[in-house]
């Protein structure tokens, strides 16, 4: 029973890194109608720069930790917002160089980053009571999960909030619906563009740090493996659905951490059930239904 409740928290915990990555991925594409390759570079610019930042400001200290987390967040926003103004904003509505720009960006991040950090992963340190356990119905949870899905849960939180209650938040829903209308009310719907691109970005760059702290490592590759976790999560839950992704990413973590434990198969099952879902659902557990010729 007690390693059936580990296997539980620790798939949730991968989940709400999933989501972390996801959500920015499923808020862009949802919302502009952008497929963002690069968003992987976000993710491993904020892991490095965070890192950076805890070991500068002490990797063992709760000051150190918190900054990066927040460094972490900056600095994926930073970036998502310059790609977003210079790389995106003059391809809308052209998808294809969209993607081919994208995928050259986050190549290029992966080389430069090599270039400056190395290709060797780097293992962390973190906060003592992060390393220890905490005894949960006779399971040992490692205490940093604990940590990972709080903080996704307040980012899912914030993130509909801000679509639902904010006036940015109904500015990008009624620009998505009839961007002609809301820029002839003489509303300037690139800036509200630009700034879901920068949250998505901020959702990186906390993934990124909070990843390196669930896998113990950070390094230049990091983003990379995470995104084809993140892309299968956005597409089971939704293209563009923040709780189908919400959803999406506690399955796949769940299932990838039975499955690996019991038959060392996690990431083919996780496979099998994108196939499920596409041949059953071609729009997701909660996307928008497809239309039919």
């Amino acid at each position: 029973m007690s390693t059936i409740l580990l296997l539980l928290v620790t798939g949730i915990g991968l989940g709400a890194v999933y989501f972390l990555v996801a959500s920015g991925l499923s808020l862009i594409y949802g919302l502009m109608g952008v497929l963002n390759f690069a968003h992987g570079a976000f993710l491993t610019l904020g892991a490095l720069i965070g890192w950076e930042t805890a070991r500068v400001m002490g990797a063992d200290s709760w000051g150190g930790f918190a900054l990066s987390l927040l460094v972490g967040c900056l600095v994926g926003a930073l970036l998502a917002a310059l790609t977003e103004l210079v790389l995106i904003r003059p391809l809308y509505e052209r998808h294809i160089e969209q993607v081919l720009v994208t995928v050259g960006l986050n190549l290029a991040a992966i080389a430069l980053f090599e270039g400056i950090w190395g290709t060797d992963p780097v293992f962390i340190q973190a906060p003592t009571w992060m390393g220890l356990t905490t005894d949960v119905l006779g399971a040992q949870v490692p205490n940093h999960l604990f940590i990972t899905i709080l903080v996704a849960v307040l980012v899912l939180a914030a993130m509909v909030l801000f679509l639902q209650k904010t006036r940015y938040g109904m500015i990008i829903r009624a620009g998505v619906e009839n961007r002609s209308m809301v820029t002839a009310l003489g509303i300037d719907v690139r800036r509200a563009f630009t700034l879901v691109f920068t949250i998505g970005g901020a959702a990186a760059g906390l993934g990124g740090v909070l990843a390196s702290h669930y896998f113990g490592y950070v390094s230049p590759l990091l983003g990379g493996s995470l995104l084809i976790f993140a892309f299968i999560v956005t597409v089971i839950g939704g293209l563009g659905s923040l709780s189908g992704a919400a959803v999406a990413s506690v399955l796949v973590g769940v299932l990838q951490q039975f499955a690996n434990y019991y038959w060392s198969i996690g990431d083919f099952v996780v496979v099998i059930l994108l196939a499920v879902v596409l041949l059953t659902r071609p729009s997701g557990l909660m996307g928008r239904k497809v239309a039919r010729a």
